[in-house]
């Protein structure tokens, strides 16, 4: 059954920069090899312009967080985001304690550029290091090496980044335990408020896909994931979302946005958006995406937006608990209510088959139980199959 609902979701801003010095072969993301030459100014006007079009789905909320994502971020210089901001801040109001992202990768930026992003407001990196040990970055297809990568961490934090994630993988070609958990011990000494670690996939439409790479065998990558995160439990970091770890307070608040269902806006090439509509009679909950290719995003006669859906009333209830389930916490059911504008009762078939499982667990929250996390694949799939 369906209810009205008294609310609108929080609301964040993606804003994706798709060039890449080069192209990772592990990577399935809206990212190109870029040319001698960026255009800056090009695509900031673009994004403006983007922007422009999707203001009417702000309905007078205030940006909790801004995600710079890509493609590398940092290969953007400070100035033109100095026009993108004066841009975004003549059109949308920040929230004062506003979170704003940028992914950065070693080799891609200076001292002088991290230094004039924290100015700019940019108050959290997110660092993509992957490893720091040569022979796992030569396999991965990175541009740096473990010394830049240490480099990059110190610079961050010597010009003022006091909250920024360092971003890991595991279970490499070739990785064992003691590499995998001399990344994590490497990462510990600069103290980060946030860690992403997961599991190298190999996803379709990218080079490992065409000529995969030799993985450690299953057994191997569960050892991996379970002395990883006896190592982050004791050096005191709250494993709060499937591949996130953080200090107290320090989760990634536009991720946590996105897996407990809140709105965001995307623009950029290829970016996505979830967007709830509040009319006089009716409430609408739907999803956006695009243009992909940067020439086709560039070009003024083609259009920003390349398509939306509406999420049907049947659906909305299991998608939302598809993201929600990932954090450990889950979700309120006041916030899965509002956000859906469902009743828990819309999905009670599965989550009851779910529980008799012993993998969630329902009060005033929906979340896993210790057993649902270990399983997740299996509680998600439930949903996946209703």
């Amino acid at each position: 059954m369906s209810h009205l609902r008294p609310s609108l979701p929080p609301l964040s801003l993606y804003i994706h920069i798709p060039w890449c010095i080069r192209k990772c072969p592990y990577c399935d993301f809206n990212s190109h090899k870029a040319d001698a030459e960026l255009p800056e100014a090009a695509y900031i006007k673009a994004l403006l312009d983007d922007l422009d079009q999707d203001l009417p789905w702000v309905q007078g909320r205030e940006i909790q967080t801004i995600f710079f994502g890509g493609g590398t971020p940092s290969l953007f210089s400070a100035s033109a985001y100095q026009t993108l901001f004066d841009g975004l801040k003549k059109r949308l109001t920040f929230a004062a304690d506003i979170e704003i992202t940028l992914e950065a990768n070693p080799g891609t930026f200076e001292a002088d550029k991290f230094a004039a992003y924290r100015q700019l407001g940019i108050n959290r990196l997110s660092m993509g290091i992957q490893s720091f040990q040569p022979e796992h970055l030569k396999a991965l297809g990175r541009i740096h090496d473990g010394e830049q990568a240490k480099r990059a961490i110190q610079m961050a934090k010597d010009v003022g980044f006091e909250n920024f994630n360092i971003d890991l993988m595991h279970g490499l070609p070739g990785q064992t335990i003691e590499q995998a958990l001399d990344d994590l011990n490497t990462a510990l000494t600069f103290n980060p408020p946030h860690l992403s670690w997961y599991q190298l996939t190999i996803e379709p439409n990218t080079e490992f896909y065409k000529y995969p790479p030799v993985l450690p065998e299953d057994d191997d990558l569960w050892d991996i994931q379970e002395a990883g995160q006896a190592l982050l439990a004791k050096a005191d970091f709250q494993h709060y979302e499937i591949s996130a770890y953080s200090q107290p307070n320090k989760t990634a608040k536009h991720n946590v946005n996105y897996w407990q269902f809140g709105d965001y806006l995307g623009i950029g090439a290829g970016a996505h958006g979830k967007i709830t509509l509040q009319g006089p009679d009716k409430t609408n909950t739907f999803r956006t995406w695009k243009t992909r290719l940067p020439k086709d995003y560039l070009n003024p006669e083609k259009p920003f937006i390349a398509g939306n859906e509406i999420i049907s009333p049947e659906d909305i209830g299991l998608e939302c608990l598809m993201n929600a389930l990932r954090l450990h916490q889950g979700i309120r059911v006041s916030d899965f209510e509002v956000r859906t504008g469902q009743t828990l009762a819309s999905v009670s078939e599965t989550t009851e088959k779910a529980i008799q499982l012993g993998l969630l667990e329902i009060d005033d929250c929906i979340r896993a139980t210790e057993r649902g996390q270990q399983y997740l694949n299996e509680l998600l799939g439930l949903f996946l199959t209703e």
